[in-house]
């Protein structure tokens, strides 16, 4: 049996390197080969067990490689060929597909009994890394291929692209969510790769005055790079005031929350005006509060707009479209790089959040 080096979850706390089959492939599948894939926020969620998932689970969910074998019923690609999939790969043939959120996938969840009296399983289109085997390894098995591959346009590097399958389709929902106008004022709260990203999709949907919050001077500086017109430090500054400041009282349109803890839940909802959208991103790993007079006592026509990170063929196409253009440059964002083999290095790297690190480009 031929096997494969994998990053898997042990426990709490505890992620390695192991020898893991590498994966048959199914009639629907695509084994891809993988060249470059990342570690996100969400993993050390993993890693931390904030967020469940099986033990001996290989993790990751951001992949690109190339296509080593094709299911048989897979149509329109080639072996050899050069693609992403989005983190979330769900099965387009699903109720919640067919009903326009492809990613709360639910009917994965029904046919294994991840249902009902076992509790709801979060962030159910999600399946590398959550439901089944993900990319930090040295191969993938990418399920509904015929849905869920994008080939990657010829001249672009994978750094290049590394951001689509989860970053980047994440921030940029945000900002879809985020009901955008021209000319509207927006805040975005954390520049982290996924902030970094809505300030970007931001700019490109028409906002006006972006303001960019984060308590890394390095990172507000890349912030204005990528779209953001006023920068402001959270620990020199109060936020809230400083935004009703240059609201002029008003609030902002739009406020988009890329972090995950309950101050910037507040934070985004205390800074909006009446009528406008909050758009969370976050990934909550404890309960949050609605400030009652920020929402009006529930009459302030206010709108709360959750998003996992949309997947699909199409959804990385556009991404793809999008940096092809040079609309948007997210490859530097890539700071680090890192072998399969130096994995658990780059976790403590990227959880300690040292040495400017954004995104590591992990390479079998």
């Amino acid at each position: 049996m031929a096997m494969m080096k994998a990053a898997v979850f042990v426990e709490p706390g505890r992620i390695e390197l192991a020898d893991k089959p590498i994966p048959d492939v199914g009639p629907n599948d695509a084994l891809i080969r993988i060249t470059t894939t990342t570690i996100c926020g969400t993993d050390i969620h993993i890693l931390k067990g904030e967020y469940t998932i099986a033990k001996g689970l290989t993790v990751g969910h951001e992949p690109v490689g190339v296509i080593e074998k094709l299911g048989s019923a897979v149509k329109g690609y080639k072996e050899g060929q050069r693609v992403i999939a989005g983190a979330i790969c769900p099965n387009f043939n699903s109720y919640a597909a067919q009903d326009g959120v492809p990613s709360q996938d639910g009917s994965y969840l029904l046919e294994r009994g991840l249902c009902g009296c076992h509790g709801y399983k979060a962030t159910a289109g999600w399946r590398f890394g959550n439901l089944i085997d993900g990319t930090q390894a040295e191969y993938v098995l990418v399920p509904d291929a015929e849905g869920n591959l994008a080939p990657i346009p010829d001249g672009l590097t994978d750094e290049q692209v590394l951001m689509c399958p989860d970053i980047m389709s994440t921030g940029f929902k945000g900002a879809e969510n985020a009901n955008i106008r021209i000319g509207d004022t927006v805040v975005i709260f954390a520049q982290g790769p996924v902030g970094l990203c809505a300030t970007a999709g931001a700019r490109l949907l028409g906002a006006s005055t972006i303001i960019a919050v984060d308590g890394n001077d390095h990172r507000l500086g890349i912030s204005r790079n990528m779209g953001a017109d006023i920068t402001l430090n959270f620990s020199q500054c109060d936020v809230v005031e400083e935004i009703m400041k240059i609201t002029k009282g008003r609030g902002v349109d739009s406020s988009i929350e890329c972090l995950g803890l309950p101050t910037t839940f507040e934070q985004a909802m205390r800074t909006l005006k009446p009528g406008g959208t909050f758009s969370s991103l976050g990934v909550y790993s404890s309960d949050v509060k609605i400030p009652l007079v920020a929402f009006a006592s529930g009459l302030g026509d206010h709108k709360i707009n959750t998003a996992l990170c949309p997947g699909g063929k199409e959804r990385m196409r556009r991404l793809m479209s999008v940096i092809e253009s040079n609309r948007a440059d997210f490859g530097s964002l890539v700071t680090h790089h890192y072998k399969l083999d130096d994995i658990i290095d780059a976790y403590d790297l990227f959880a300690h959040q040292r040495d400017g690190v954004l995104k590591i480009a992990i390479k079998p």
